[in-house]
């Protein structure tokens, strides 16, 4: 087992017929950790070595090119102890990383799970969908509302192309100009603004580019196919593609697991309730997918899936409920589009390009 930081590696080892567990704390250097491994190995004459950690997937591939046996242990998998105060330490985190290690090379798969350890390209295809340009473009453009609601001026479209040009010509309810200081801060605002706009623009063209020059390249088929469905865009398609049917995933229970959109019930003698999504996978998926469901009513009128949801809510079910099965049959019915070809009964193709 490996404990990292960013100034000390904790290396613990567990060697059967040994009652000596060694432990050796190392400088943050793979090279190292690979002398010490065999080392141990020579010394203590064991035939299969097996090393985990949480987190460091760079580490993982690196150690697996070197001919060792890695797993990646998934952080929130290992249960630790609920106590308002206990002792927190390099050592005892090694300790309990090996007792749950071991029971999951027993074959007791609750004790932990791994993370499935992506290739350096998969893992890069991920970086356009999560640098969060979106959020940031959000937050100039409220932060520039909240200016000037301050003052008083209402509606005033910061994401328009003529909003530069507005903004000099605003007057307050007194029929004054906007202060000199808060003018300055809104125009830097809206340089930031066009500046963002602009880093958007430069990852969907070249995300577009990609997809023309190599269709069939990792991803890209999966993409391509995602995006024939009428409603789903580029970029909805790649999200998909990268962060959820890039996995081998078992089942459709599965599918549902990982994107957290399953329910979380309570149940305890004579108590049954349901506590609502388990929000336990992926974050970006889910939300994607929320949004997602609100278009595919609008863009496949006549899928079964639509027609599913307008029953369910004649029938007197709660709009938020159902939209959250909406996107989570929604997801089934796209993972086995992706794997099987089978289109959902309904959906609206748009032609092959």
């Amino acid at each position: 087992m490996v404990e990292l930081s960013l100034t000390t590696w904790l290396v613990g080892g567990m060697i059967p017929g040994i009652a000596r567990d060694p432990l050796k704390k190392l400088v943050p250097d793979q090279d190292g950790l690979l002398k010490l491994l065999y080392r141990w190995k020579a010394g203590y004459k064991f035939t299969r070595m097996v090393v985990a950690f949480r987190d460091g997937f760079w580490l993982a591939r690196w150690l697996r090119a070197h001919g060792i046996e890695v797993y990646v242990i998934h952080p929130t998998s290992v249960a630790v102890s609920r106590e308002h105060r206990r002792a927190k330490t390099d050592r005892l985190d090694i300790a309990l990383l090996k007792r749950s290690f071991l029971g999951w090379l027993r074959g007791e798969k609750k004790h932990c799970s791994m993370a499935a350890i992506p290739t350096l390209e998969e893992e890069d295809a991920k970086r356009p969908n999560r640098e969060q340009l979106v959020g940031k473009r959000t937050a100039v453009v409220n932060r520039m509302k909240a200016a000037l609601v301050r003052l008083g001026i209402r509606g005033f479209n910061p994401k328009l192309r003529k909003a530069p040009q507005q903004l000099a010509e605003l007057r307050t309810p007194e029929g004054g100009a906007i202060p000199p200081n808060t003018l300055a801060e809104l125009q830097r605002e809206m340089v930031h603004l066009s500046f963002i706009n602009e880093q958007i623009k430069q990852i969907e063209d070249a995300r577009l580019t990609q997809l023309k020059r190599a269709p069939t390249h990792g991803s890209n088929a999966t993409v391509a196919q995602l995006g024939r469905i009428n409603g789903i865009g580029i970029e909805t398609a790649d999200m998909l593609a990268n962060e959820m049917f890039a996995r081998d995933l078992r089942d459709q229970r599965a599918v549902a697991r990982y994107a957290g959109l399953t329910g979380s019930p309570d149940e305890s003698g004579r108590r049954r309730r349901e506590k609502g999504l388990a929000k336990a996978g992926n974050a970006r998926v889910r939300r994607g997918m929320i949004q997602l469901a609100w278009r595919f009513l609008f863009h496949q009128k006549n899928s079964a899936l639509a027609q599913w949801y307008r029953q369910n809510i004649a029938a007197g079910k709660k709009r938020k409920t159902m939209i959250v099965a909406l996107a989570r049959e929604l997801l089934i019915a796209l993972w086995r589009f992706v794997t099987t070809g089978d289109v959902p009964q309904g959906v609206i193709l748009r032609r092959a390009s």
